[in-house]
């Protein structure tokens, strides 16, 4: 496998399905399909999930909701898709721990980086839930350092999307894609990877990202034995 250790980010739209709102219960199944593929072969992976399907603090705030009050109910929200992701892993049989930012301890492990990486060393699938545990920080934020701590080789981001365009390849027909960036081309075009924090944290600690198509069978395996699948950025 080329990765030992690797970092999924999953936005909660993903988990939407072709629902409006919420949790599509097959596509839980079908993601977690596709993490026992990589498992199995003796991987190490851990999971990072955003809570766009549930609640957006950014678009609370925009409505005139409080900011930190929204950004709350949206970590709030990660822990719930993170239960989600955990149930439909349990059923595929997969060992698994989440781990939660916020104290919730009913429902989840606190973040505790040492124990996170002990979780994963024995081949269990770990969830960090809660986002960083601050407000104003994203979910992509959040993956990029949980990667950095866990010593993850990379993140892969998976989206309903092939890779990294030079336009919104949904919106714009002659947007061509890339199939390896750099960093520093991603922030001269100002291509939208990630958020400009979780990005810069990205490349101060040179951990590559790799967007790719997430709802094609077989895409997270072919990525993670180093075919050539999705777009690279790297220095």
């Amino acid at each position: 496998m080329q990765y030992k250790r690797i970092l999924l980010k999953l936005s909660g739209e993903a988990l939407m399905g072709n629902r409006q709102y919420g949790i599509d219960p097959e596509r839980l199944a079908e993601y977690a399909e596709e993490i026992k593929t990589v498992v199995d072969k003796g991987v190490e992976l851990a999971i990072v999930i955003g809570g766009g399907n549930i609640f957006r603090g950014v678009a609370g705030a925009s409505r005139g909701m409080d900011r930190v009050q929204g950004d709350h109910m949206g970590m709030l929200a990660t822990v719930i898709n993170g239960l989600a992701l955990q149930s439909a892993l349990e059923d595929a049989d997969i060992q698994t721990r989440l781990q939660s930012a916020i104290k919730i301890n009913e429902v989840a492990e606190p973040f505790i980086r040492r124990k996170a990486i002990r979780h994963l060393e024995k081949g269990r699938v770990v969830i960090f839930g809660g986002g960083t545990g601050n407000p104003y920080f994203t979910t992509d934020s959040a993956a990029v350092l949980r990667a950095i701590e866990i010593k993850a080789d990379v993140i892969l981001k998976g989206t309903r999307v092939d890779g990294i365009y030079t336009a919104d390849p949904e919106k714009d027909k002659e947007a061509t894609k890339f199939d390896f960036i750099t960093f520093e081309d991603v922030i001269k075009k100002g291509l939208k990877v990630m958020d400009t924090t979780a990005f810069t944290l990205s490349q101060e600690n040179e951990l590559p990202i790799i967007v790719f198509d997430m709802n094609k069978p077989g895409n997270l395996l072919k990525v993670a034995t180093g075919e050539r699948v999705g777009t690279k950025v790297n220095l």
